[in-house]
């Protein structure tokens, strides 16, 4: 089969269009004929982070196809049953998080492929709404947002939310659930391009990055914000969060270490949360709700597998609003 895999040298020159030798599925696993997948700022991470001892990896964690053969024991899928992956593999219960994350294409093999095989409890139905390029972009950005929101942010309908740096993924799916949660939605970016984009799809306000952020709304502080940026922005938002309010970490794309003023911190009671990814539970709730409100993923682009790394190239320079996609077996 056709693969983009990782190797030789670290960062997006070591993307190479391989011939590997397919795979058939062991007990209670499934193979996945893979029609689209998704690109994550996790894979441009991954990349940087290889060597040129590294194994050779397919890279990709997010991905939907059609179910092409069946493992041992095997009774809840079919050949032929359109899927979207889960790609957290050992993290079934909300509240037991697991030591290490095991998460499809880094350390196991990727989405980036003609074929996968995974877990059978790892592959759910497709929404049968989304089209193959909506769903394969959907999986860990879309879980990764609802457990921001919901298990960690605590999110009720009428609160106001804060999320810097939209343009991502993980951002436009949060912006999108929690508007559709009944949330007051503000989000930033430094480009008119993508505050105005995010307007389109349902933001009450879009700020300069480098504005006054309090002013943009009226002086209403955020019950909730969302924060992947970390120190360039950070020392911001104790001057825009309500008392008892929530800031919920999931990255850092500025840095990680942060100088925090202590008083802000416990003399207005604010809560700091970190959060990433999210379990099997919270994946099935995820779906649950995006196809409840039928809300569908916003696609920037899309590449056949050939061009994997024009596409990774238009991750890495930050242009994307929404998700970029794969498009493979079409």
């Amino acid at each position: 089969m056709k693969a983009i895999v990782h190797e030789g040298v670290s960062g997006i020159k070591g993307l190479r269009l391989r011939e590997i030798n397919d795979t058939s599925p062991g007990p209670g696993e499934v193979k996945i004929r893979i029609r689209a997948a998704g690109l994550n700022h996790r894979d441009l991470f991954l990349m940087d982070s290889r060597s040129q001892t590294d194994e050779p990896l397919i890279i990709g964690s997010d991905g939907a196809g059609v179910v092409d053969a069946v493992g041992e024991g095997v009774t809840e899928l079919a050949t032929g049953t359109e899927v979207i992956i889960n790609p957290s593999l050992n993290w079934p219960i909300t509240d037991e998080v697991p030591r290490h994350l095991a998460i499809v294409g880094g350390p196991s093999p990727g989405t980036f492929a003609e074929y996968i095989t995974v877990p059978a409890h790892n592959a759910l139905p497709k929404p049968r709404y989304l089209s193959w390029e909506e769903a394969g972009g959907l999986p860990l950005s879309a879980l990764t947002a609802y457990r921001l929101l919901f298990t960690k942010g605590g999110l009720q309908s009428g609160q106001h939310v804060f999320i810097p740096g939209i343009g991502g993924g993980v951002a436009t799916y949060a912006m999108m659930m929690a508007r559709a949660a009944g949330a007051t939605v503000t989000v930033s970016s430094r480009s008119e391009y993508k505050r105005n984009k995010a307007l389109q799809h349902g933001a009450h306000y879009a700020v300069d990055s480098a504005g006054d952020w309090s002013a943009a709304w009226n002086g209403d502080r955020a019950d909730l914000i969302l924060d992947s940026i970390g120190p360039a922005t950070f020392h911001k938002y104790w001057d825009i969060v309500k008392p008892n309010g929530r800031i919920v970490v999931f990255g850092a794309s500025s840095g990680d270490h942060l100088t925090i003023p202590m008083r802000a911190l416990f003399f207005p009671q604010i809560n700091v949360l970190g959060s990433s990814m999210g379990s099997s539970e919270e994946f099935r709730a995820m779906l649950q709700f995006m196809e409840s409100h039928q809300l569908r993923p916003i696609v920037d682009s899309t590449f056949p597998l050939q061009e994997a790394a024009r596409a990774v190239a238009r991750m890495q320079l930050g242009e994307q609003y929404g998700n970029i996609v794969l498009t493979v077996n079409e």
